[in-house]
């Protein structure tokens, strides 16, 4: 499966959304202007993903700081974090991931900075791998509930594109066809298209 999103060396990469589904391209994010980007231009888009890129883009953030004092790298980090809250002022999971990271910095008071931009990409790590944990958990749970050979219609963007690369609704559903109703494409003019997915009934590990 291809990651929604992930770190490639020291830059984040997502894939671009708006290129789906003729191509498939990477939206490189060197710094954290460019995941705000990625996140107004509806690169990535679903409030779980939006949420991993948050957490991605501040520890670039802070990477990118240049202070060496605690006080001033928290005031510098807290008015970045700020900027990353207005690229969705309306997305819960990214005020999460955002509150987060906030957090971290927070609870290391007076450690070196280079310690805190380590343990920043650390944690941006630890939303990616418990959004997927989370997801898969939601997958096992929610299998037991869908019959065999059923037909199930779900609403809006609940793929694995939405979230750190698993998916909510559709991680159930693998193996009856699955009529989906999604949010419209960047290009798609008109009412939202339904269509069908074949999937894999989805077994407990």
């Amino acid at each position: 499966m291809i990651p929604t999103i992930e770190w490639h060396g020291d830059v984040v990469r997502m894939i671009d959304q708006r290129k789906l589904p003729g191509r498939i391209e990477w939206f490189v994010c060197r710094g954290y202007r460019d995941v705000i980007r990625g996140i107004r231009g509806m690169v990535i888009r679903g409030a779980p993903a939006i949420g991993v890129a948050a957490g991605m883009g501040l520890a670039l953030a802070g990477r990118g700081i240049r202070a060496r004092s605690y006080q001033a790298f928290k005031k510098r980090f807290g008015e970045i974090a700020d900027r990353m809250l207005e690229a969705r002022p309306t997305a819960v999971n990214l005020r999460w991931a955002v509150e987060r990271m906030l957090r971290l910095v927070e609870e290391m008071a007076g450690r070196p900075v280079a310690e805190i931009r380590e343990a920043l990409r650390r944690e941006s790590e630890k939303i990616l791998a418990e959004d997927i944990a989370v997801n898969r958990k939601m997958g096992r749970f929610g299998s037991k509930l869908v019959p065999d050979r059923s037909t199930v219609l779900t609403h809006c963007n609940a793929g694995s594109l939405a979230t750190g690369g698993y998916g909510t609704a559709l991680g159930v559903l693998r193996s009856a066809p699955v009529f989906t109703r999604s949010i419209r494409p960047a290009r798609l003019r008109g009412p939202a298209a339904v269509s069908a997915h074949p999937a894999t009934r989805l077994r407990p590990r």
